[in-house]
């Protein structure tokens, strides 16, 4: 069996191989798909093989990208595949997840970007972490109440249109990276990207079912000449060139950071958004620095977590929920009421922290050790009783969709997790036709009226109000598990607003509590908690009938929503290492 398994891994290597060779869209899948069973494949024998709901639309016991020496997984294989080339020619992981990021920029137009802002955690071989945080910030020119209208009302402006964006930190960001932890030099890690923005690349049925959607917003604020050409989204299989993007990428490869944030380039896109009615300014773009952080370092079951602190608010809630599940000797079988309760309820008590405490630590002092503490932790599991919680009882207890993730593991044990976002799909649809990239709407992941609900639902404080200058709140998570004797595990991160955290959080707890393959842990059903409002959602078919109604029975307002998050994840095993890409989205993995 293990020969066999082998056999598959090297099939697998060469298929990739001359794939990469063969021009393709940019996801090429068109919908939802379930894990291909393979026989040649055998889970690890420390798997237990997982049991879903009749009838639920991912089955267990899928098999897994699988590669030997080194895997990149993320929303596109076409990106996928230049990190994998970027490490078979002798790149480490932050070469790789560095070139992978900017050929999200021209492959995955909708959340990849260089106009957006994100968060990245490193794990070294040699034992050293690192995290750091390029996350949007509120330009000069904003103010506390910019998208409160005159009735009191918040309006969309926040959401879409040329002020709904911070101040684009992924440029700095990453190149601050390559600089940093990097092997190769910047211009050889964007050549592919900037290649793919020259030549092209083939639109698919997934992207341009993107195109279609979004069309008219596109279409309104700049982007119609390339991306709605004759008032006609642009349909699967036709060609998409980005000559304006190639040429910024080009100029940054050549100058680095410099080139996006001064210069002629920066110039030039911050006058055509002034002419929208945009303020973000030269001087914002002077300003703008990436910051690095120390990663929140927490365990799980003697398994050890390294996340993202503030102004992500993902690596804490996520602590938190594990915290508070940590303390029970072990929980309900998977699927059942009463998981459904506990991780719920967990969920529920870690958003309201979220929701009330955390912000941009140079605004607010975040609680960050409280929130972490295990014995705080313990003080919110005694509130967990046989019933469900209100949301509003739980404030007694005090002392924020569109995103991508990329997961990636080298072969000396190097990881990255890296989550960038422009918030809505297309960001704030506004397309600068002089640099050819989609700005942000990031401005809405703060609260723009405290109490009132974001685009997600989210209902969120004063430490998150708007403030020039100020990073919003981030429900990004990318996230690398090591396991009890301190070796890489797993790497994984999504997408969908606060359902990042969810997502991000089961997936992890799937493999390290009920002890799933990490195919079945990426196709099990999932549920959300965000304190606010007070429900809990399910995937349609994630629950069994009668789990429903125990639910309701104790006091739960249940509802089926959409796919819960878009994960993409690594699991180091026996041999080399898994790749899988969410069967709920069109995603792909490489590796060799």
């Amino acid at each position: 069996m293990r020969r066999l398994a082998l056999a598959a891994v090297l099939l697998t290597a060469l298929a990739t191989r001359a794939g990469a060779q063969t021009p393709r869209g940019a996801t090429d899948a068109g919908a939802a798909r379930v894990q291909q069973k393979n026989r040649d494949y055998a889970p690890p024998r420390d798997r237990v093989p997982a049991h879903f709901p009749a009838g639920w639309r991912f089955p267990a016991g899928g098999a897994p990208f699988v590669a030997r020496r080194a895997v990149v997984v993320s929303d596109a294989p076409i990106a996928s595949r230049v990190g994998s080339e970027i490490m078979r020619r002798g790149g480490n992981a932050v070469d790789a997840a560095v070139a992978t990021e900017f050929a999200l920029a021209v492959v995955y137009p909708e959340a990849g970007n260089i106009g957006g802002g994100g968060f990245m955690v490193i794990h070294l071989a040699d034992g050293r972490n690192a995290a750091i945080d390029f996350r949007e910030v509120a330009p000069l020119a904003a103010t506390r109440d910019m998208y409160v209208g005159p009735d009191g009302k918040v309006t969309d402006q926040s959401l879409i249109g040329p002020i709904a964006s911070g101040v684009p930190g992924s440029v700095a960001g990453l190149t601050a990276v390559q600089a940093r932890y990097g092997t190769m030099p910047l211009s050889a890690v964007m050549q592919p990207a900037i290649r793919l923005a020259e030549r092209g690349f083939v639109v698919d049925s997934a992207m341009a079912g993107k195109f279609a959607s979004y069309a008219h917003n596109i279409a309104e604020f700049g982007g119609a000449a390339l991306f709605v050409p004759g008032g006609q989204p642009l349909r699967a299989g036709e060609t998409l060139k980005q000559p304006a993007l190639a040429k910024t990428l080009r100029a940054i490869a050549r100058q680095g950071s410099k080139a996006f944030y001064t210069g002629p380039i920066a110039e030039a896109w911050t006058s055509e958004l002034a002419k929208q009615g945009g303020i973000i300014t030269m001087e914002d773009l002077r300003r703008y620095r990436p910051v690095w952080r120390t990663p929140i370092r927490s365990t799980y079951r003697g398994n050890t977590l390294l996340t993202m602190p503030p102004a992500s608010s993902g690596g804490v809630t996520m602590t938190e929920t594990l915290n508070i599940l940590e303390g029970f000797d072990s929980l309900p079988p998977f699927g059942s009421a009463g998981w459904a309760h506990l991780v719920g309820s967990a969920f529920q008590r870690a958003f309201v922290d979220r929701n009330a405490k955390l912000g941009d630590p140079a605004f607010i002092d975040v609680p960050l050790k409280q929130l972490t503490d295990k014995q705080y932790a313990a003080r919110l599991r005694a509130t967990i009783g046989a019933r469900a919680t209100p949301t509003t009882s739980l404030k007694a207890l005090g002392e924020g969709t569109q995103t991508t993730h990329t997961s990636v593991a080298d072969a000396r044990g190097n990881a990255v997790a890296v989550t960038t976002t422009l918030n809505e799909l297309f960001g704030s649809s506004v397309y600068l036709t002089s640099a050819g990239f989609f700005l942000n709407d990031e401005m809405d992941d703060f609260a723009a009226k405290p109490g009132t609900p974001n685009m997600f639902g989210l209902v969120q404080g004063e430490a998150n109000a708007i403030a020039p200058g100020k990073r919003m709140l981030s429900a990004m998570s990318p996230t690398i598990v090591l396991d009890p004797r301190g070796r890489l595990l797993l790497v994984a991160g999504s997408r969908g607003g606060p359902r990042i955290i969810t997502s991000t959080t089961e997936v992890i707890l799937n493999v390290l509590e009920y002890r799933m393959s990490l195919a079945d842990a990426m196709s099990a059903p999932r549920l959300h908690h965000q304190a606010l409002p007070d429900s809990l959602r399910f995937e349609p078919g994630g629950l069994t009938p009668a789990v429903n109604d125990s639910l309701r029975a104790m006091g739960y307002q249940t509802y089926p929503g959409s796919g819960i998050g878009l994960v993409n994840a690594l699991m180091r095993v026996r041999g080399g290492y898994e790749g899988v890409t969410d069967p709920r989205g069109s995603g792909g993995a490489a590796g060799y």
